[in-house]
């Protein structure tokens, strides 16, 4: 006697019944989608050749009183942290720049002008991004000139804007 794909209880080859196989399928496919989109860039991080990126983020146009505690805390080595992690990113330095602004003369023609108190704050940036990514990113934060991006350590957080970024060819 030949055995049948679906026995007259509706099991397939006797086993299980096709309806909870169904559910079955569906429940560990639902199961593999959040798991995808939860750590889908960690595991290609993982999987994926490593190369070093350096980027440098400009916060423009920084109050004296946060100069003063950049200046104390010397963020220069901290790790970056993105919620209530530390990312493989850390401040490789920091440095000061004039603050131009534009100021309109008295004849009103348009000139810049450099700020007698503020400075633009310069950190240089360095980590490990997937090799041929398109999306090079720290944390969940892409890195591409001219984005915002929010520079954090356990004890600074400032947004600035990306100057640049530089991705190694290895």
């Amino acid at each position: 006697m030949a055995m049948k794909l679906i026995n007259e209880k509706g099991k397939l080859f006797g086993i299980i019944n096709v309806v909870d196989l169904i559910i079955v399928v569906m429940v560990i496919a639902m199961v593999g989608a959040v798991v995808t989109q939860i750590l889908g860039s960690r595991v290609q991080a993982a999987v994926s050749p490593q190369v070093d990126c350096t980027m440098e983020v400009c916060i423009i146009g920084t109050a004296p009183r946060l100069l003063n505690e950049l200046e104390r805390q010397d963020l220069v080595g901290e790790k970056l942290v993105s919620g209530n992690e530390y990312l493989d990113a850390y401040v490789e330095d920091v440095w000061f720049e004039d603050y131009i602004t534009q100021a309109v003369r008295d004849d009103g023609i348009i000139v810049d002008a450099v700020d007698p108190s503020k400075k633009d704050v310069i950190v240089k940036i360095k980590c490990k991004v997937a090799k041929g990514t398109a999306s090079p990113k720290i944390g969940s934060q892409e890195l591409r000139a001219g984005r915002t991006y929010i520079v954090k350590t356990q004890t600074f957080e400032s947004s600035g804007t990306i100057r640049y970024v530089d991705i190694a060819q290895e």
